[in-house]
């Protein structure tokens, strides 16, 4: 069993427009830690949200094939984090089975935290969604 720290983040060009989602795994019981997977790929025309959600799932299934025990995740979403943790209730119906999609895999981890933090500190997995959709040919 490995703890992993994941880093997801998903977009849209427009809202709803063409859509990417980008994660990284790191394995964090290593020194420096190493990374062990990513997910870059596009998901079609949806909203922020909703990519958001497709990217978290994306790093949470990468996490289960990995057998972690205990994950991090890291987003830059305070929406997604909020829900995630019970703080926000999940009004959204789309979101709605999405966050119970989450919560499954999750649950399948043993101990899974989530952190918020700012774009700046979400950088390769924001990348990695720009480099989808800008493979696109997406503005």
């Amino acid at each position: 069993m490995t703890e992993l720290t994941l880093y997801c983040d998903g977009g849209s060009r427009g809202n709803p427009g063409p859509a990417a989602i980008g994660a990284v795994v790191y394995d964090t019981t290593t020194d420096p830690p190493q990374l062990v997977a990513t997910v870059s790929e596009c998901i079609g025309v949806t909203t922020n949200n909703v990519a958001e959600y497709r990217a978290l799932i994306a790093g949470l299934e990468k996490a289960v094939e990995l057998d972690a025990s205990e994950v991090i995740v890291v987003s830059d979403s305070e929406l997604l984090v909020k829900q995630m943790r019970g703080e926000y209730r999940v009004k959204n119906e789309a979101l709605r089975a999405l966050s119970a999609e989450a919560g499954r895999l999750a649950r399948r981890l043993g101990c899974v935290e989530y952190t918020h933090v700012r774009r700046h500190h979400n950088e390769v997995a924001d990348r990695l969604v720009n480099d989808a959709l800008d493979a696109l040919g997406g503005s």
